[in-house]
């Protein structure tokens, strides 16, 4: 029987000792600062925010070229092993469009997955899969299992500048100038690939009874898992632990998001990644 192995882009937020322990290939996106391209892999915790902050224009992020999934794939799949793809949302990136062109020019068994999500939410269903495929799990059983991760997986996003979001086009000028004069925080939850907001107010108490609001919503809920997120300080980040750590069993995992996501969120974001039973 062959082996399946797991690859995932570098967008998705995992520790680096569960990719080694789980034989997980990540193929990194990457960033250029001030016409200097840095892959996402070689930056350092905080190195990417300081270049962000003394960069003259936003950083323009990029997806990894079609050759070097193809090229990833056929190395993977030299042994005969099949291979399953866990990427970033296609609203967010062009990865998992470059991950099947490659697929097709690899000439090798590759399943792409669009996982709907990124970050922590898209490390759910990489590190589910990854571990049945230890277990030896068939290639069926796998899919239909990160898809159930998938479907049971919320992201939220708290931003508390829009200035990013306005310069890479993601949002409209108007509703940037605005925030930055009256000190708006959003937050959003991704739905079906897209960030709708869900919720809006002035400074970080706004953050705090969003915070309140939510652990309360799940007291009654099962839930397996929780990741936070975050871009510059873990002040927040930490605080959200504490007040979400009592609702569920597993340990949370407390991260720094990548370049790739910091470029869009701005300095200050955090994203709460929950997986529910």
């Amino acid at each position: 029987m062959s082996t399946i192995k797991i690859v995932t882009d570098s967008s998705t937020t995992i520790e680096p000792s569960l990719v080694e322990e789980l034989g997980i290939t990540v193929v990194p996106l990457s960033v250029m600062v001030d016409g200097v391209v840095y892959s996402d892999r070689d930056l350092e915790e905080g190195q990417f925010l300081q270049l962000m902050r003394e960069s003259k224009n936003l950083p323009k992020t990029s997806q990894p070229p079609v050759g070097l999934f193809a090229e990833t794939f056929a190395n993977l799949a030299a042994d005969g092993s099949q291979i399953i793809a866990i990427l970033l949302s296609h609203a967010l990136s062009g990865t998992v469009e470059a991950a099947r062109q490659g697929a097709t020019l690899s000439g090798v068994d590759v399943t792409v997955i669009d996982s709907g999500f990124t970050d922590q939410a898209a490390k759910f269903q990489v590190v589910t899969a990854a571990r049945l495929a230890q277990a030896g799990v068939s290639k069926e059983d796998i899919l239909a299992a990160v898809v159930a991760v998938q479907q049971k997986t919320e992201l939220y996003i708290g931003i508390s500048t829009l200035e990013n979001l306005v310069k890479g086009g993601r949002i409209g000028r108007v509703a940037g100038l605005l925030s930055s004069l009256l000190n708006i925080r959003v937050i959003m939850e991704m739905v079906n690939h897209q960030l709708h907001p869900i919720s809006k107010g002035r400074g970080a108490k706004t953050f705090k009874k969003w915070l309140t609001d939510f652990a309360t919503g799940l007291e009654n809920k099962k839930v397996a898992e929780i990741g936070i997120s975050y871009a510059g300080a873990s002040d927040f980040a930490q605080e959200m632990k504490a007040v979400l750590q009592p609702l569920v069993a597993e340990e949370i995992s407390v991260l720094e998001t990548g370049s790739i996501i910091q470029t869009h969120t701005g300095e200050d974001a955090w994203a709460v990644l929950v997986r529910y039973e």
